[in-house]
């Protein structure tokens, strides 16, 4: 079997502010747990990031701006001197081969956390726990009740955030992602089934988005709105998270921060079929990013390709995409070549540690031996 060259709007130059982007193709956060045990990223992510460089924009995973934000073992932080510069070794990387801009994703559990990783009881918006265990230093543990948080914690985290994106910017970073998606803090506060509060920061839509709010203008104000992006996941259920209004909730959440001037807006689980994807594209003026919706199960043969396309076609900017690029750090070579794409292991995503289902997934060599095809 052979391949051929193939054009695709993914592959179009674009901007992202004043960044020139070679493509629309964003590596999406995707946290792997490949940190040491104190958050700091190793010389192995490094590599990691590095060898994905030729995607227009990274933005690397999640890190948490305080110790009560931790999720699960391994996993990054940037609060800390040795954090951000572990992080610089990231970035510079990334440079060194040629790399576009990196963004990080700052990212509070909340409730999605334990005692056992992180050595404090999780804080979230009401006392509502994680449905079901949590992975631990130990293994799966049942969730712990997270305490509420006071309007002195709430202060405090706003204020870490904003620390969080000033360091990531003396890192080098070109600009951080809130992460107000996938059942974290940000998004606990969004929804009445996780927020039961009765302050201002609770009851209706306009209570519930106010920290989400709060937190994108600290940021904003710390490291400038041309360097802060925001994502959220609209009507999605990780987490144990229940949505009641996500037609109402989402537009309300934009009207309240598209005034600010943000880098970009980052949609996951984008959905073309979905009227409320449109809705907030015509409601966002500003850069957006957007997350396709792929199977669960496997990559699709062509790593994304159409499915990226029809949301550029619909109205995206960027497209962000995870799994592909974590199997195939040539995924812009091989969308070019119209080649065939290594399919995920998904049983070395987490926890596991070390290269194997990491760094080590092969390149796409342009002319198949006897017709097999697909690496080296």
């Amino acid at each position: 079997m052979t391949y051929g060259p193939t054009t695709s709007p993914l592959l179009d130059p674009a901007r992202l502010g004043s960044h020139r982007l070679a493509n629309r193709l964003v590596i999406a956060p995707m946290t792997r747990n490949r940190a040491e045990p104190d958050g700091t990223p190793t010389p192995l992510m490094a590599e990691y990031y590095a060898q994905r460089a030729t995607a227009g924009m990274i933005i690397a995973e999640a890190s948490t701006p305080n110790a009560e934000g931790q999720t699960y073992p391994n996993i990054t932080a940037l609060h800390t001197d040795r954090h951000e510069a572990g992080w610089r070794r990231v970035v510079e990387a990334v440079r060194a081969a040629g790399g576009g801009p990196v963004f990080v994703q700052l990212q509070h559990g909340g409730r999605v956390g334990h005692p056992d990783t992180s050595g404090l009881t999780p804080v979230a918006p009401s006392p509502v726990p994680l449905p079901g265990t949590i992975h631990t230093p130990g293994g799966p543990r049942p969730s712990v009740m997270p305490r509420e948080m006071t309007a002195d914690d709430i202060r405090r985290t706003v204020r870490d955030f904003a620390s969080a994106a000033r360091r990531a910017v003396d890192a080098g970073f070109a600009g951080v992602e809130v992460h107000s998606a996938n059942g974290h803090l940000l998004h606990q506060f969004l929804t009445s089934g996780t927020n039961r509060r009765t302050d201002g920061y609770g009851g209706g839509v306009d209570g519930r988005i106010r920290f989400a709010t709060e937190v994108v203008a600290a940021v904003a104000e710390a490291i400038g709105p041309e360097r802060t992006g925001l994502r959220v996941s609209p009507g999605n259920t990780v987490n144990g998270i229940a949505e009641t209004d996500t037609e109402t909730l989402y537009p309300a959440l934009l009207a309240a921060v598209s005034g600010q001037g943000l880098a970009c807006l980052h949609l996951a689980y984008a959905d073309p079929d979905r009227p409320l994807f449109h809705r907030l594209r015509e409601l966002w003026t500003g850069t957006l990013i957007a997350n396709p919706v792929l199977p669960a199960d496997r990559l699709p043969a062509d790593g994304g390709r159409a499915a990226g396309e029809r949301l550029l076609a619909a109205g995206a900017d960027l497209v962000a995409l995870g799994r592909p690029f974590l199997a195939n750090p040539d995924l812009v070579a091989r969308i070019r070549a119209g080649a065939p794409v290594n399919d995920v292991r998904a049983k070395y995503f987490m926890y596991t540690g070390g290269p194997v289902g990491y760094t080590d997934y092969p390149t796409y060599r342009a002319e198949p031996v006897g017709g097999a095809g697909g690496g080296r």
